[in-house]
């Protein structure tokens, strides 16, 4: 059974930074892609960022810039770098496995980011 940790979130001042960290256990039996998503209070969950197998990443237009996705060379942890936080990136951020073929999702119990202003 595959299982998603995430951790790095926290209280952070509007221009500060975090990184989050998402580590996968349970020896996946395929390739996967992986991926931060987010849910604020009221707000439906939306996409934050994916990397793929082969190391190929897209971040959500809207935190271009400030974003960045990365993975170790095992392919079991992925790290989300978010610099200039912004209060409107208050949310609940979760981790996402999908496996490439059966498109099977995993998802972590999320980390609580807040922004204050």
């Amino acid at each position: 059974q595959v299982q998603l940790v995430e951790s790095g979130g926290g209280l952070v001042q509007a221009g500060g930074s975090l990184r989050l960290a998402c580590k996968v256990s349970g020896h996946p039996v395929t390739a996967y892609n992986m991926g931060w998503f987010r849910q604020a209070p009221g707000k439906e969950r939306e996409f934050v960022a994916v990397i793929t197998w082969n190391g190929d990443s897209t971040i959500a237009e809207t935190m271009k810039g400030r974003f960045t996705l990365s993975r170790d060379n095992f392919k079991t942890t992925m790290y989300l770098q978010m610099n200039s936080l912004k209060p409107e990136d208050t949310a609940v951020y979760y981790c996402n496995l999908r496996y490439t073929i059966t498109n099977i999702d995993y998802w972590g119990q999320g980390t609580q980011v807040t922004v204050s202003s």
